[in-house]
């Protein structure tokens, strides 16, 4: 039986028409003098501390404490501005699905497992009224290494519910081969699915335990048990 069940965020939850790529490229430019910074970047399953990471060591720049604070002190704000700007929205069947978790018995504990930093997932799903419904979350500034990310989950979610967790006991619900990685990392059971950059063909050759084209076609009841 499903006891926690992790969503991805971007391209799983929601798509942003590309607010966080543009604020990416906006801190680079305003605050290091970095033009087209992310050309060439795969933000895909990524975390964002490594992505700047990446990008920081690509243009010389130090990749100091004082840096990254910098950096993602701004990006919060240009992130917000361009959430605004662009046209985003939930992708198909999450508020459904979302609720059909919370209705089933026992109700497993809905968190995040995504590369954001926890601020930023936060503007992101505030912004499209989905941040309250999940009580754990684990996030890009708990750690560079996505597959190290799952690790953390799987401990806050079984300190949240006050025993250890088992690998089957864990769902992660994701739209890239990273996802499925990481659910791996941790033995945890996998739902792909095609919203975000991948097919569902280019997903299945990772062997998800599940997979769909939208979050419409999930079967609650067959992939909690």
């Amino acid at each position: 039986m499903v006891r926690l069940v992790l969503f991805d965020i971007d391209g799983t939850l929601i798509r942003t028409g590309g607010a966080g790529v543009r604020a990416f490229e906006r801190t680079f430019a305003t605050e290091f003098r970095i033009p087209h910074a992310t050309e060439g970047l795969s933000f895909s399953g990524r975390t964002d501390p490594s992505l700047v990471r990446e990008c920081f060591c690509a243009h010389e720049v130090a990749p100091s404490t004082a840096n990254f604070e910098r950096f993602f002190d701004t990006y919060v704000f240009w992130l917000q501005h361009f959430l605004h700007e662009l046209n985003g929205q939930a992708c198909s069947g999450v508020v459904e699905l979302i609720a059909a978790f919370q209705s089933v018995s026992p109700r497993p504990l809905l968190g995040l497992l995504t590369g954001n930093i926890r601020l930023g997932a936060e503007i992101k799903l505030r912004h499209y009224s989905l941040w309250d419904s999940f009580r754990s979350g684990t996030f890009g500034d708990d750690h560079e290494d996505r597959n190290k990310l799952a690790e953390i989950a799987r401990a806050r979610g079984s300190r949240l519910l006050g025993r250890k967790l088992t690998g089957t006991e864990i769902l992660v619900i994701g739209d890239t081969p990273r996802d499925i990685a990481c659910a791996r990392a941790v033995n945890a059971r996998v739902l792909a699915v095609g919203t975000g950059g991948h097919t569902c063909a280019q997903l299945r050759e990772h062997k998800p335990d599940w997979l769909c084209a939208t979050l419409d076609e999930v079967d609650v009841a067959e992939v909690c048990t």
